[in-house]
């Protein structure tokens, strides 16, 4: 969702193309077609990056900026690999973005995002094939990178450079990470979540057994965490904030 649009990624197989529709009556407003013609899985970031709005994401064989109110590209970024599932995410702090993929080939880029036309050669700030995720999306918290590996390796790195400050054994990982009030949160497929205090040195500040397999990303509101587990709907904590006024 952006202003008046609702943007569709249509990577496949075939005649890829990004859609914007109108909220109101769902009419065409831009289409784009996509490169090489290869599936991929990313929502789109969009963010105001370098005094310009820019809508980012991986997907078919490159990663691509563009501009989400007309669709006009920004920049491209050639590879590094052929499919993405995991959305990238943007540091404040640094002013990078960082994107993590994926198949058959595993990279892990920072990237500089004030470039425009071809910036594959200029624009990647640093690179690491260690701790890649293909499905887990990442998560930034202040100047640390966090990401756990589909197999279960959970990374934290400098933001800035790229240094690994801690790496440790989680166990099978499908759910995105979440944070909330400077910690992280991992959840592995087996249903053991973990609360994360990023720094140099791993720090699990608790560390709690949901009973069943969860594969699906937390939610947060105002204090709770709510888990879709393989059998239920999970609530952990207590509502923080009023009831809003009805």
């Amino acid at each position: 969702m952006f202003e008046d649009k609702v943007i569709v990624n249509c990577d496949h197989d075939g005649d890829g193309y990004i859609v914007a529709l109108a909220k109101t009556d769902g009419k065409e407003l831009w289409r784009i077609e996509r490169p090489n013609h290869t599936r991929s899985y990313c929502v789109p970031l969009i963010r105001d990056i370098g005094g310009r709005t820019q809508m980012v994401l991986s997907g078919t064989l490159c990663v691509t900026s563009y501009d989400p109110r007309t669709g006009k590209l920004l920049w491209i970024i050639d590879g590094p690999t052929e499919q993405f599932v995991a959305s990238l995410v943007f540091s404040e702090q640094t002013g990078l973005l960082y994107m993590t993929g994926g198949f058959p080939e595993h990279h892990l880029l920072a990237i500089k995002p004030d470039g425009s036309g071809n910036v594959t050669n200029t624009h990647i700030v640093w690179r690491t094939n260690k701790g890649v995720a293909y499905v887990p999306s990442p998560m930034i918290q202040g100047e640390h990178f966090l990401i756990v590996s589909d197999s279960g390796i959970g990374h934290c790195f400098d933001a800035k450079t790229g240094d690994i400050l801690w790496e440790e054994r989680l166990r099978e990982h499908h759910a995105s990470l979440a944070s909330a009030e400077g910690h992280v949160y991992f959840i592995n497929d087996f249903g053991t979540l973990r609360t994360v205090k990023p720094g140099k040195s791993y720090q699990a500040i608790a560390e709690s057994e949901l009973g069943e397999k969860v594969f699906a990303s937390p939610a947060l509101s105002e204090g709770q965490i709510f888990i879709r587990g393989e059998q239920s709907l999970i609530c952990l904590g207590k509502r923080s904030a009023k009831t809003a006024s009805r």
